[in-house]
């Protein structure tokens, strides 16, 4: 990704606020002092644009995808536009099986031999991702590749490698902390609480609007 590209990215998790500071729980069940609420930008139409072009060209790098699988909820509205935008059949798993119709793991059209690149919006464990590679993966499903948007760097990577899966992502949140606090449009102790350290110099350093152009050098 290019530096404007992410730094553009970085300003839209701020101004939208997908990026929240507090205490908050995760789907995995980790307290986490930050939340990345992707979620959200979908609302922000020019926002989603820019987004999701990142996450196209980053999609482009990887070989050999027969079609794309959203896990949801957070990763389905990126999987349908990047499928739709690569001409890719969509497929998306299910959280829980379903106890009528076909009873399938896997909705759409999955054939035993497809190769599937698993999309999701963050990734922090893997817990998430890898239930939905197991869901693919028992249909039928060839999983290699998984593509997300941010990496929160606490495992989820070296998971999935475990389970014989690429990890691709748009960013890592550790670069993304760095651009932010670059752009003073967090504070030193925030961007302690991102990357995990312990950081007691922290000055009154309010996070700038980034709504306002930035001074003139």
């Amino acid at each position: 990704m290019s530096h404007k590209g992410l730094d553009d990215f970085c300003r839209v998790l701020v101004k939208t606020g997908a990026l929240k500071f507090g205490l908050f729980k995760l789907s995995g069940g980790k307290l986490s002092s930050y939340y990345l609420d992707m979620r959200i930008l979908p609302s922000f139409p020019d926002a989603f644009r820019a987004s999701i072009d990142l996450l196209i060209s980053k999609a482009r790098d990887i070989e050999g995808v027969d079609k794309v699988a959203g896990i949801p909820t957070g990763g389905l509205p990126w999987a349908s536009v990047l499928a739709y935008s690569l001409s890719k059949p969509l497929v998306y798993t299910r959280k829980e099986i379903k106890t009528h119709g076909r009873e399938r793991r896997v909705e759409g059209v999955l054939a035993p031999g497809d190769r599937v690149l698993l999309v999701d919006d963050v990734i922090t464990t893997g817990k998430n991702t890898l239930g939905a590679l197991d869901s693919l993966r028992a249909e039928g499903g060839v999983v290699e590749d998984a593509l997300v948007f941010i990496d929160r760097e606490e495992g989820g990577r070296a998971h999935l490698e475990k389970a014989g899966v690429r990890l691709h992502s748009v960013t890592r949140m550790s670069e993304v902390a760095q651009k932010l606090l670059d752009m003073d449009a967090i504070s030193k102790s925030q961007y302690g609480e991102i990357v995990g350290r312990e950081n007691g110099d922290a000055v009154n350093d309010k996070p700038r609007d980034l709504s306002e152009p930035p001074e003139e050098d």
